[in-house]
C-alpha cells in the first residue's frame, strides 16, 4: 500500500517539493528536498512516473532522471493549473502535478537531448545578441539626434557614416563623446563577429543532419529556422496532424464558439514565440515576392492579399510552412514543392 507509483515534483534552483501516491492514488509521501538530495533520492526508489512542469531546467531534470530507470513527463504549467485545489505553493503545486500527469488525456512536451538542447541554446544566444545589437544602434542613434545628427534606420548606416561623422570636426558631435562612440563601434563589430559565428556552428550542424538540410528546401526556410525546427522539435509524431501543429505554434484563430455558433478571432500566439516569428518573417518574404512569380502558389497569395491583406496573407502562408514542416519530419520526406495546394 505504501510502494509508490506516481510522483508530481515541483522543481526550483535549491529547494524542490515532491507529493508521492500509490497506486490506488492515496497519498504516501509529502517531503521538501535540496538540490543535493533530489537525485540521491530518486536512486533509491523503485522506477515511478514521475510529473514535472515544463519550465527553467526541467529537460535537464527529465534527462536525470529517466538515466535512473524512471518515466519522466513534462507538462505546460498552464495544463497543471486546474488541478491545484488551493492557494498556490510549493506543496500544493506538487500535489497538482502528481494529479495532472496521472490523467490519460494529458499532453505531455518531448525531452530533448543534450545536442538537442545546446543547439536551443545557440539560438537563445544568437537572439539576444540579435535584440542587444538592435538596442546598441538605436542608443547611437538616439545619442546623436540630441546633436542634430539624424542617421537613417538601420544596421548598414551606423556602420558606414558613423565613422566619418566622428571624423569630421564640423559636425558637431563633442570631443567627449568619441572615444565611447568608437567603443560603441568596435562593440558593434564584436556582436557582428559573434552572430556570424553562431551562424557557421548552425551550418556546419544542418549538415550533419538530414532532416535540417531538408527543411532548408521549402522556400522562406533558411539555416536558422531549419535548425531551429529540428533543435525544439523533438518528435512531430507527437501531434495528430498538420494543424495540431500548427496551433501548437499560434498560428491558428481564437476560438470563442458556443451553442453551435463558430466565433473566430485573431491568432492565439500560443507555443514557441522564436519559432513563430522565424515562420512569419520568412512568410513575410514569400508574400512580397509572389507579385514577381506566376506559380500556383503565388497566384494563391496574390488572390489572398487582394480579399484579406498582406498581414492576414503572411499568417495564413506561415501556417501552410508549417503544415509542410509537420508532414516532412513524420513522413521522413523530402520538400515536394508540386504537391503544395492552394487552400489556407
Amino acid at each position: 500500500m505504501n510502494k509508490i507509483t506516481r510522483i508530481g515534483l515541483d522543481i526550483a534552483k535549491n529547494v524542490f517539493a515532491l507529493h508521492a501516491v500509490n497506486e490506488h492514488g492515496k497519498t504516501v509521501k509529502r517531503q521538501t528536498l535540496s538540490r543535493a538530495k533530489v537525485l540521491p533520492f530518486f536512486a533509491n526508489l523503485d522506477p515511478c512516473l514521475i510529473g514535472i512542469e515544463s519550465c527553467a531546467s526541467s529537460q535537464y531534470w527529465a534527462r536525470e532522471l529517466t538515466r535512473q530507470g524512471h518515466t519522466v513527463k513534462l507538462m505546460n504549467p498552464k495544463f497543471i493549473i486546474p488541478h491545484r485545489k488551493s492557494g498556490k505553493n510549493d506543496a500544493n503545486d506538487a500535489e497538482a502535478i502528481c494529479e495532472a500527469v496521472g490523467r490519460p488525456n494529458m499532453r505531455f512536451v518531448a525531452v530533448k537531448s543534450v545536442e538537442q538542447q545546446a543547439v536551443c541554446g545557440l539560438h537563445r544566444s544568437r537572439q539576444h545578441l540579435s535584440h542587444s545589437r538592435t538596442a546598441l544602434i538605436n542608443h547611437c542613434r538616439g545619442l546623436l539626434a540630441e546633436f542634430g545628427v539624424v542617421l537613417l534606420q538601420g544596421a548598414e548606416k551606423l556602420r558606414k557614416e558613423l565613422p566619418a561623422l566622428l571624423a569630421d570636426e564640423s559636425i558637431g558631435i563633442p570631443p567627449i563623446l568619441h572615444a565611447m562612440m568608437q567603443e560603441h563601434l568596435a562593440d558593434l563589430a564584436r556582436m557582428d563577429q559573434r552572430i556570424h559565428a553562431i551562424d557557421q556552428q548552425l551550418k556546419v550542424w544542418m549538415s550533419q543532419h538530414a532532416e535540417a538540410e531538408r527543411l532548408e528546401q521549402i522556400k522562406g526556410v533558411g539555416v536558422i529556422t531549419a535548425t531551429a525546427f529540428v533543435a525544439s522539435v523533438v518528435d512531430a509524431h507527437l501531434f495528430k496532424n498538420s494543424r495540431q501543429f500548427a496551433a501548437w505554434l499560434g498560428l491558428v484563430p481564437k476560438q470563442y464558439s458556443s451553442g453551435g455558433k463558430s466565433r473566430l478571432g485573431g491568432i492565439t500566439k500560443q507555443g514557441d514565440v522564436y519559432l513563430r516569428t522565424l515562420l512569419v518573417q520568412g512568410a513575410r518574404g514569400i508574400v512580397y515576392q509572389a507579385g514577381k512569380r506566376e506559380d500556383r502558389l503565388s497566384g494563391w497569395i496574390k488572390a489572398l492579399v487582394a480579399r484579406a491583406g498582406v498581414n492576414k496573407a503572411v499568417i495564413a502562408v506561415a501556417a501552410k510552412q508549417a503544415r509542410i514542416i509537420w508532414a516532412m519530419l513524420v513522413h521522413d520526406a523530402a520538400f515536394q514543392p508540386e504537391r503544395i495546394g492552394v487552400a489556407a
